[in-house]
């Protein structure tokens, strides 16, 4: 039986909560060691904590289920790469290693035309997919136009992308190897092995369509 009352106020809950950790960790005061731990520790519990929410799903993959699961899944994964990546912007200048020899003028236009993109994409998933970012408001429709004909993920490649410009900006090399080795897999993964299941459970027959003429990541123009 579906309660969306309580699904919106256990939302709220959540949302709340999330934003309280989320402070937590903009004020926390670590020694180096601890600070990588989290950095590191929280992107790396996304792969499990995804796999379990799968495994939850395929035991009974019904639209009501699905909408529970993936509530308490997206505000977890919210919570681990929130955490992550509030910890590893505050404390790159932390981070010995090699400096990456652009401009910081060059790395900060990139930022601003990566969080643009992000921003777009936010923008035509609400306005085509009537929904937000995670389980904030899922999408009540299926986006298909603008961004998303070319991509079926372009807030994810603009989010990758932005963290990557973010980096360039900061001209650590570790930043952008961190983003690429761990924060790109974990949110590649958890998008390929949850979110696609969700949407087919969610979307049925359309979904499957769009997926098998749409690029999962990279873009490509959209085919007749």
């Amino acid at each position: 039986m579906d309660h969306p009352i309580l699904r919106s106020l256990v939302k709220i809950l959540l949302f709340d909560v999330t934003l309280y950790l989320w402070w937590v960790m903009l004020n926390l005061s670590v020694t180096f060691g601890w600070n990588l731990v989290i950095i590191s520790g929280a992107i790396l519990l996304v792969f499990p904590v995804t796999w379990l929410a799968r495994l939850m799903l395929d035991k009974r993959p019904t639209k009501v289920r699905a909408d529970w699961i993936t509530t308490f899944l997206h505000f977890g994964v919210m919570i681990l790469f929130g955490s992550a990546i509030v910890r590893a912007i505050i404390s790159h200048p932390d981070w010995a290693g090699w400096t990456i020899p652009i401009p910081t003028e060059i790395g900060f236009g990139l930022v601003i035309i990566c969080g643009a993109a992000a921003f777009l994409s936010v923008a035509n998933l609400a306005l085509k997919g009537l929904g937000l970012p995670f389980a904030i408001a899922l999408s009540k429709k299926l986006a298909v136009d603008w961004l998303y004909a070319w991509t079926r993920n372009p807030m994810v490649l603009a989010s990758l992308a932005l963290l990557t410009a973010l980096g360039i900006w900061f001209q650590s090399a570790l930043f952008v190897l961190w983003v690429l080795s761990l924060v790109s897999p974990a949110l590649l993964f958890f998008v390929k092995v949850y979110e696609e299941r969700e949407l087919e459970i969610r979307f049925g027959a359309p979904y499957l369509e769009y997926k098998s003429k749409t690029p999962m990541l990279f873009p490509r123009k959209p085919r007749d």
